[in-house]
C-alpha cells in the first residue's frame, strides 16, 4: 500500500514539476526580453541624449501652447475617512493652476457627503456630483456621473475642459502635475504619471503585504510602460495619475452608459487606455523630475491585509487577464500582443506558481515517506535538469532585477526586501487568481460585477513631512 502511494505522489509530482518549469521558464524569458529591452534603451538614452542635454524637469518645463482647464475625476464610495483630508491636500498642493474637481457620490452614503462637504462648501473648484443609482454601482458607472456632471458645467460656462484626470480619494497628489499634465496634453492623448505605493506600518506582515506593492510598481512604472511606450504598443492607464485629452475621450462616450466609461467592466480606466490607442491616439508615460530632486508621482496607501489584497488583486485579474480576452480582442502589431498577452498572463501565472509550490511539497513529502519504506529515488531527466538550471538562473536575474528596481526608489533596505516579499507576493497572486476564476465564472451566468473596492487610509502630511 505504501509502495502505491509513493508510486502514485512521484507521478504526480512529475507532472506538476513538469508543467512548472515549463511555465516558469517561458515567464522568465518573457521577462528576460522585458530587462534587456529596458536596459538597452536605458543606455542609449543616457549617452546618445542625457550626455549632450541636461535631463528636463518641471523647473525648465516650458509653458504650454494652448492653456487649459483640466477635469480632476474622484469617484467616491465610502471614503469619509479620507476624502476630506486628499482634497484639502490637493487644494494646497495645485493652488492657482488650472483646474476644476468633480467628486462623485452615492445617496446611500451620508457619510461621504458629510466629509466631503466640509471641504467643498463655498469652493468654487470643487463639484458635487450624486450618482442617480445608490451606491455601489461601478467605479466606472460613477465616472459618467462625474462626465455629465462636467459636461454639463461645460454648458453652463460655454468652455471645454482640456483635459481628464483621473485620481482616487486616498491619493497624495503632487504639486507640479498640473502643470505637467497641461503641457504633454498639447501632444498626447493619454498621459500616465508613475504611481508610488507607500512603504507600510504596523507588523512586519502588514508591512510586507503593503510593500510587495511598492516593488510591483517600482518595477511595473519604472521598466514595464517605459518599454511598452518604447515598443510602440498602447500605454494603459493605471487608473491614478493619468489624463486624458478631452476630445479624444469624448468620442467613446456611449449613450446606453452615459458616458466613456463601461459600466460592466471592473477594469474602465485600464480599458479606456487601450481603446484611445486602438483609435490613433498617442500615450505617453512620463518620468519626470520635479526640481527638488523628487519624482512628479502620485503616491498612497495600498492594502495591507491578506483579505483586502487579495480582493484587490482579484478584481484586476477579473478585468484585466480574464474579462480582457473578449472586452478587448487582440488588435495592433506583434508588440501590442506581447504586451496584450503579458497583461493577460496574471492567472496563468499564478497557476503555474501554485504548481510550483506543490512540487516542491510534494518532493518533501515524498522524502518524509522514504524514511518509513523504501521508495524508489526520483527520477529527473536531462531536459528536466536543463529546465531547472534554467529557472534558477532566470530567478536569481529576476530577484536581483527586482531589488535593484525597488532600491532604485525606495532605498537599498527596501531593495533587498524586495526578494523575501516575492513569496508573500506569490501566497496573494495565487489567491487571486482563485477568487478572480469564481468571480468571473458567476458573471458569465449572469450575476453583475460590482465595485468590491478596498478600504482607504490617507496620511499624516506634517507628521510624515
Amino acid at each position: 500500500m505504501g509502495d502505491a502511494v509513493a508510486a502514485g505522489l512521484q507521478a504526480i509530482h512529475s507532472e506538476l514539476l513538469l508543467f512548472a518549469m515549463v511555465g516558469l521558464w517561458i515567464g522568465g524569458i518573457d521577462d528576460l526580453l522585458m530587462d534587456l529591452l529596458f536596459l538597452a534603451r536605458k543606455y542609449w538614452r543616457d549617452l546618445a541624449i542625457y550626455a549632450r542635454h541636461p535631463r528636463m524637469t518641471t523647473a525648465t518645463l516650458p509653458a504650454s501652447i494652448e492653456p487649459g482647464t483640466i477635469a480632476v475625476f474622484i469617484p467616491a464610495w465610502r471614503e469619509a475617512d479620507v476624502i476630506a483630508p486628499m482634497l484639502r491636500h490637493a487644494l494646497s498642493q495645485w493652488q492657482d493652476a488650472r483646474y476644476r474637481i468633480f467628486v462623485g457620490v452615492y445617496p446611500n452614503d451620508p457619510d461621504t457627503i458629510t466629509a466631503l462637504a466640509s471641504v467643498a462648501e463655498g469652493e468654487p473648484r470643487i463639484v458635487v456630483a450624486v450618482n442617480p443609482r445608490p451606491g455601489p454601482t461601478t467605479k466606472a458607472d460613477c465616472l459618467n456621473t462625474l462626465w455629465r456632471a462636467m459636461a454639463a458645467c461645460e454648458a453652463r460656462e460655454g468652455v471645454a475642459f482640456k483635459a481628464v484626470l483621473l485620481h482616487d480619494a486616498e491619493d497624495v497628489v503632487h504639486a507640479d502635475e498640473i502643470r505637467l499634465f497641461d503641457f504633454m496634453i498639447d501632444r498626447f492623448a493619454l498621459v500616465q504619471l508613475p504611481v508610488l505605493p507607500l512603504p507600510g506600518r504596523g507588523g512586519w506582515f502588514n508591512r510586507a503585504i503593503a510593500d510587495h506593492y511598492c516593488d510591483e510598481f517600482a518595477e511595473s512604472h519604472g521598466r514595464l510602460l517605459t518599454v511598452r511606450e518604447a515598443l510602440g504598443a498602447s500605454i494603459p492607464s493605471a487608473g491614478v495619475a493619468c489624463a486624458f485629452e478631452r476630445g479624444i475621450l469624448g468620442q467613446l462616450v456611449d449613450a446606453r452608459h452615459g458616458g466613456p466609461f463601461d459600466p460592466s467592466s471592473l477594469t474602465e480606466d485600464y480599458e479606456v487606455g487601450l481603446r484611445i490607442s486602438d483609435m490613433g491616439g498617442r500615450g505617453v508615460f512620463v518620468r519626470m523630475g520635479d526640481g527638488r530632486g523628487g519624482l512628479v508621482a502620485t503616491r498612497e496607501f495600498f492594502p495591507d491585509t491578506l483579505h483586502e489584497a487579495v480582493r484587490q488583486k482579484a478584481r484586476w485579474m477579473v478585468g484585466i487577464s480574464l474579462a480582457g480576452w473578449d472586452r478587448l480582442g487582440w488588435r495592433g502589431g506583434p508588440a501590442e500582443w506581447w504586451m496584450r498577452i503579458r497583461d493577460r498572463r496574471a492567472t496563468v501565472a499564478a497557476l503555474v506558481l501554485c504548481a510550483a509550490y506543490l512540487s516542491f511539497i510534494l518532493w518533501g513529502a515524498i522524502l518524509l515517506i522514504g524514511l518509513l519504506i523504501p521508495v524508489p529515488p526520483l527520477h529527473v531527466s536531462p531536459f528536466m535538469e536543463g529546465l531547472l538550471t534554467a529557472n534558477v538562473m532566470l530567478m536569481t536575474w529576476r530577484m536581483v532585477m527586482r531589488a535593484l528596481f525597488t532600491g532604485r526608489v525606495y532605498g537599498w533596505r527596501q531593495g533587498l526586501g524586495a526578494i523575501p516579499r516575492t513569496v508573500i507576493a506569490n501566497y496573494i497572486a495565487i489567491l487571486a487568481a482563485r477568487r478572480a476564476i469564481f468571480l468571473y465564472g458567476r458573471s458569465l451566468f449572469g450575476k453583475p460585477l460590482r465595485w468590491d473596492k478596498t478600504s482607504h487610509r490617507f496620511p499624516d502630511i506634517q507628521a510624515d513631512a
